[in-house]
């Protein structure tokens, strides 16, 4: 049975939980909508002992472009702001602390905060022809959703701080190569259902157990860490760069940073 909501959709079967971003004519930005959708449905999966395993993934030319800008650039006054970010970690938190085993599925584009979320997953696995980036730094913000601790768990502390300066579009193969996704597949989906199959094969409740345990000792670094990238990115939304990022990115141009 597949449900249907306004930005997800999501199908339940034998055990699996298939959870579709379901904003593709955005190319899968996260929306306020999204995020309270996404929510609502992993505190609906945690409840359900019934389901072991949830696979992420995006509805039609990508996982996730990121947040949405445009309604970004709606937000005004800090107070509106940190509810915003507030909302984004939650989302965030539960699906990176899920009592079950997850697999993001990239195809297309995951970057910026859509590559925070697929960061969040346990196992990752990328079509080929798809395109990771933490480009925050391309209009004068920081990471958000926990991006700079599940980079940094992904592929160490140094080459996560020259990831998210850089701001690179990394090809598939050389986000094996660093260790930031798993899986390089041809047929995603094929090498998704391959992972489960493996996956049932063991015993899921150990390993599950063995993730809450690693959730537990990490907690507080990862909540420490979500409350030092809100307050981080309220202070970059003032700064005379990200406005220039902003306008560069509106007017489809290189821009002109001066540091300040």
């Amino acid at each position: 049975m597949v449900s249907r909501f306004e930005t997800l959709q999501f199908e339940v079967k034998n055990e699996v939980v298939y959870l579709y971003f379901n904003r593709p004519e955005s190319l899968n930005a996260v929306n306020m909508k999204m995020v309270h959708e996404l929510s609502d449905v992993l505190k609906t999966i945690t409840l359900d002992e019934t389901i072991k395993i949830v696979v992420v993934s995006g509805l039609g030319n990508a996982f996730s472009a990121g947040g949405d800008i445009k309604e970004m650039l709606s937000l005004h006054g800090e107070n509106v702001f940190t509810k915003y970010m507030e909302q984004i970690n939650e989302a965030v938190n539960t699906l990176t602390n899920l009592p079950k085993l997850t697999i993001a599925a990239i195809k297309g584009p995951a970057t910026g905060l859509g590559l925070s979320l697929a960061l969040a997953a346990d196992y990752i696995i990328s079509d080929v022809n798809s395109k990771l980036a933490m480009n925050f730094i391309g209009i004068g913000l920081v990471p958000d959703g926990g991006g700079h601790y599940l980079l940094q768990r992904r592929v160490g502390q140094e080459k996560a701080k020259k990831l998210i300066w850089e701001g690179n579009i990394l090809s598939p193969s050389e986000a094996l190569e660093i260790g930031l996704i798993d899986e390089l597949s041809q047929e995603i989906e094929q090498s998704v259902e391959d992972k489960i199959s493996n996956w049932k094969t063991k015993p899921l409740l150990a390993m599950i157990k063995t993730k809450k345990i690693y959730s537990e000792l990490n907690r507080p670094i990862f909540n420490k860490s979500l409350e030092l990238e809100k307050r981080a990115q309220w202070k970059m939304r003032q700064t005379k760069d990200h406005y220039e990022g902003i306008q560069a990115f509106v007017e489809k141009r290189q821009p002109y940073f001066i540091g300040e």
